[in-house]
């Protein structure tokens, strides 16, 4: 492999990440505002450099190799890198400042990640952000989003996860719900009462309940159940219509004042985990990483 100095290798890189990115040489020229020709031109010298083809052609668009899927990750985190050290130059001493965007579930955004950026916002006032509250999955580099927080394991090798913490989940009912059916005490029970159910927007399936200490989740047959927002089964529990196994700080709420009432607590013990996630490949800006620290912080502190 032929050495290449890197200030005249950094145009062809920046051709292939976004080759990479948007399928086409067409795409990538708008992107760099540049010719399409340009952009082959480029990819082509890169592709001379490194001995290997990087991308498939055809007359619609470009298919990634598979060695272009293992050169992009590490150039798209040199570039990262590259830009990152720029801004810090740039900036020097100077508070942290930029435009950070943020994708949460609704569950976690209402109640606990918009609480802490009133504080955020006082701490950091140049810092902008932009906040997608949302339980669909999202495509970082496509939507252009910095960092999401999502539930459940993360499995994805190409996300840094920062775990935030496993949050508790409790059964619950309204009084009113109780005094009409009565409250079950074993989870068995549940089979003879009406149930809320929230389904998954990654599979259209009814979310499993989780008691301790049976290994085996529960599936309810749901009388009741809600898509895309899951605030909406605590509405629904809270109007008598069935039982809900929700995380317990979605309903402080609601058992404070006597809304709610929790069941089967005997049988408590379930959890799921909340991370917060980032692309490997890409270096956050400092905007970014003071917002991932100042949420990992007050997650912690929410825990102790």
């Amino acid at each position: 492999m032929a050495h290449v100095p890197l200030s005249s290798s950094l145009p062809n890189l920046e051709s292939f990440c976004r080759t990479y990115e948007t399928g086409s040489f067409t795409s990538a020229a708008r992107a760099l505002s540049v010719t399409p020709q340009a952009v082959s031109r480029s990819v082509s010298r890169l592709e001379g450099t490194l001995g290997v083809s990087l991308f498939r052609r055809t007359t619609r668009a470009c298919a990634p190799t598979e060695a272009a899927h293992r050169y992009y990750t590490i150039c798209r985190q040199a570039l990262s890198l590259l830009s990152s050290g720029e801004r810090e130059l740039a900036l020097g001493k100077k508070a942290p400042q930029g435009h950070v965007r943020i994708s949460v579930p609704t569950t976690f955004g209402h109640h606990r990640l918009m609480p802490w950026l009133g504080a955020f916002r006082e701490r950091y006032p140049e810092i902008r952000v932009d906040v997608n509250v949302s339980n669909l999955n999202i495509d970082f580099v496509r939507d252009g989003y910095d960092m999401a927080i999502r539930m459940g394991k993360v499995t994805d090798a190409s996300l840094v996860a920062r775990k935030l913490g496993d949050f508790a989940l409790g059964v619950f009912g309204s009084p009113a719900y109780l005094a009409r059916f009565g409250a079950p005490k074993t989870p068995k029970d549940l089979e003879r009462h009406s149930c809320i159910g929230f389904l998954m927007p990654s599979t259209g399936r009814i979310l499993p309940w989780t008691f301790s200490p049976s290994p085996r989740a529960f599936v309810p047959d749901a009388t009741y159940r809600v898509s895309d927002d899951v605030l909406g089964v605590v509405t629904l529990a809270t109007a008598g219509v069935g039982l809900v196994q929700i995380y317990d700080f979605l309903v402080e709420s609601e058992v404070s004042r006597g809304a709610l009432v929790e069941v089967l607590s005997n049988y408590r013990g379930g959890s799921r985990p909340f991370s917060l996630l980032y692309p490997r490949s890409v270096v956050p800006s400092r905007a970014a990483r003071v917002l991932i620290d100042d949420i990992v912080d007050r997650a912690r502190e929410a825990r102790s």
